[in-house]
């Protein structure tokens, strides 16, 4: 592109400040999402043109707390900072919660980093009766400072005129200094004097890192031709103690600007009713009623009703049985005749008829609803509230309230939910959640099934819930009693409830619902051709064959060995599998049905990613331990239902 300077934007920042929504604002529709390298981490990133001259890349990153790392979407975040060198970074922060979060902007200032500090959701602090003097606070801070409501689109502009004034080189920093006590300084000084190379960032910030006990910074600074006296240097320093010390400097040296008249109060406070759901959505016994609310609603009526219901029914009958497959069906056959190629793309197990037909006709509307219930959710702001209600009762299951997204977004797409739980603190909260998700969570479209199967009779659909929830607590306090390590610490910023922007909402669903499509639709196309195969060498036949016995022994067909065989493929395969059978088994063997298919083992694309997160080892042990239980589980749930007269 002649004649365009070309310049790159990175913006970072806590969870739950409007980044992203400040970067569609920035980046329009130019975006791209991809895996950071090396990692399973998402990293977004959109182009696009400003004025005649000028093209600018945003690139969106993971919530970032500090320099410190700790999770693996932190690292990634640190490492983007240190390996792309940006021309600007935007540190985007709730404007309200400036207190909390200014101290990472002074860590980025004294990194030396092109640093834009952006003042998002500047209307809730406005509304809360605060005001900001942008003019006093930009001068302490010897740094732009602009005010933005993405949601709103409010400051965009003036955030796009001084990120290409910071870009042209226009603006003249003049960076504060961090008001390090004479012991902190004095350490720092000790490591950065025998420091002789050149680093991205610099040296005091790297030396106050090492000396909090940072790995990252170690494995940076090794080709130091004095790397052995900085180390001998470390040994001898107390890392947490330096730690804490750094870290109250930082905030005294944050409430410092901010006490020097930064902030004025000019009245105002929130509405009743906004006032009483932001406790009631808090209160340990308001919140599980709203977590009930939620289920019942969200889940039930809309996933269950709408998704698994309305639009399935209108897709999968109207749409496949009525027009697509008979044309399919006719049209393969006047080409190919009923031979074994007729089978491949058309009949029973066809490509089309079979593969294409569950993923756009059941698979598809159920996931679409579930994820735009989803993206409502983390749009209001609820999610993080319902991780902090569930935080006191997880942590007797050896988990924490930051587990709680990863087993939510699993009602969609487990494989997914399995990468996410990357973000969690410790191997062995991860091990759990990773051992919950392959055993008791159901993916949407299971969920969805679930729902259309036993909806109609609450009876049938309170026992596959009960018997769930039963597995899911008792499979959780065992881990929690047996696995070493140690548990997890919980905390989050609490964002206000707001009312879900409706383009953000749509962008997150399209985001998510684009990604799992690009990865189900091939795998559905796959699984309909190994069957095909599978038919004609007949080792299709041993399996379902070998699979039928333990269906049997629960009562149930022996076609669900062929349902269950389909389930290992894709949970959600099988889930489909399990909605054409609904006409010919009874409510028993349908709930005892949906029990064998939630608890059975996870698809491949899950299995494959527990291998890469969990390692082959624990995702083989998890495996073999999930099969005969799940049709245990079935087994003595058929003669229970049986002997209790259902």
């Amino acid at each position: 592109m002649t004649g365009f300077k070309h310049f790159k934007v990175l913006l970072i920042g806590n969870p739950n400040v409007g980044k992203s929504a400040l970067f569609y604002r920035l980046s329009g529709k130019y975006v791209s999402v991809s895996n950071y390298p090396g990692t399973t981490v998402d990293i977004t990133r959109g182009k696009t043109k400003v004025g005649e001259h000028h093209e600018i890349e945003f690139i969106d990153t993971p919530g970032f707390y500090n320099l410190m790392t700790i999770t693996e979407e932190e690292k990634v975040t640190k490492k983007l900072l240190l390996e792309e060198t940006p021309d600007v970074v935007l540190h985007v922060i709730d404007a309200k919660n400036i207190q909390r979060m200014l101290p990472l902007t002074l860590q980025l200032i004294e990194a030396g980093l092109p640093v834009i500090l952006v003042l998002n959701m500047f209307d809730e602090l406005k509304h809360r009766g605060l005001e900001i003097n942008l003019p006093h606070l930009e001068h302490d801070l010897g740094i732009p400072v602009v005010a933005t409501v993405a949601t709103k689109g409010i400051g965009i502009e003036n955030l796009v005129s001084r990120i290409v004034s910071v870009c042209e080189k226009r603006y003249n920093y003049q960076r504060i200094s961090i008001d390090y006590t004479e012991d902190l300084n004095e350490k720092i000084d000790k490591v950065c004097n025998l420091m002789t190379n050149q680093y991205k960032i610099s040296n005091s910030t790297i030396a106050a890192l090492l000396l909090q006990g940072d790995e990252d910074s170690l494995d940076m600074i090794r080709n130091e031709k004095n790397f052995n006296q900085i180390q001998d240097i470390l040994r001898n320093e107390e890392q947490n103690n330096f730690r804490l010390e750094y870290a109250k400097i930082l905030h005294e040296n944050a409430m410092n600007i901010i006490e020097e008249n930064i902030i004025i109060k000019t009245g105002g406070k929130d509405g009743f009713i906004k006032s009483f759901i932001d406790k009631f959505t808090m209160h340990p016994i308001g919140g599980l009623i709203g977590v009930i609310i939620i289920l019942y609603f969200g889940f039930y009526k809309f996933v269950g009703g709408v998704g698994a219901g309305v639009l399935v029914d209108f897709i999968e009958g109207d749409i496949f049985e009525g027009i697509i497959n008979p044309y399919v069906n006719r049209f393969f056959d006047s080409l190919l005749g009923k031979t074994i190629f007729f089978d491949l793309f058309a009949g029973e197990y066809g490509v089309i008829t079979l593969g294409i037909r569950y993923a756009f006709a059941i698979v598809l509307p159920v996931v679409f609803s579930f994820f735009l219930m989803f993206s409502i959710l983390e749009d209001s702001g609820y999610l993080v509230r319902l991780s902090m209600v569930l935080d006191n009762f997880l942590k007797k299951i050896g988990l924490s309230g930051r587990s709680v997204i990863p087993m939510v977004l699993g009602l969609g797409c487990g494989t997914m939910a399995t990468v996410v739980t990357r973000t969690l603190e410790t191997l062995r909260e991860r091990y759990i959640v990773t051992f919950l998700l392959a055993l008791t969570i159901p993916c949407a479209a299971q969920l969805g099934v679930i729902l259309g199967l036993l909806g109609g009779n609450f009876k049938y659909l309170l026992v596959w819930f009960t018997t769930i929830i039963i597995i899911f607590l008792l499979s959780g306090l065992i881990l929690n009693k047996y696995l070493k390590g140690k548990p997890a610490t919980f905390f989050m910023e609490i964002p206000p409830l707001r009312m879900p922007i409706l383009g953000n909402v749509l962008i997150k669903t399209f985001l998510r619902l684009k990604w799992y499509a690009l990865e189900v639709i091939p795998i559905f196309i796959y699984i309909s051709v190994l069957i095909w195969v599978g038919k004609i060498t007949k080792i299709f036949d041993l399996f379902t064959f070998i699979l039928s016995y333990p269906a049997r022994w629960a009562g149930l067909p022996e076609k669900m060995g062929e349902i269950f065989l389909y389930g290992f493929f894709r949970r959600d395969f099988g889930a489909a599998g399990l909605y054409d059978l609904q006409n010919s088994i009874t409510p028993v063997q349908a709930v005892v049905s949906v029990v064998i298919l939630t608890l059975f083992v996870p698809c491949v694309a899950q299995f494959s990613v527990m291998i890469k997160e969990r390692g082959a080892k624990d995702a083989i042990i998890i495996f073999l331990f999930i099969v005969p239980f799940a049709f245990l589980v079935g087994i003595v749930l058929n003669y229970i239902l049986i002997l209790g007269g259902f």
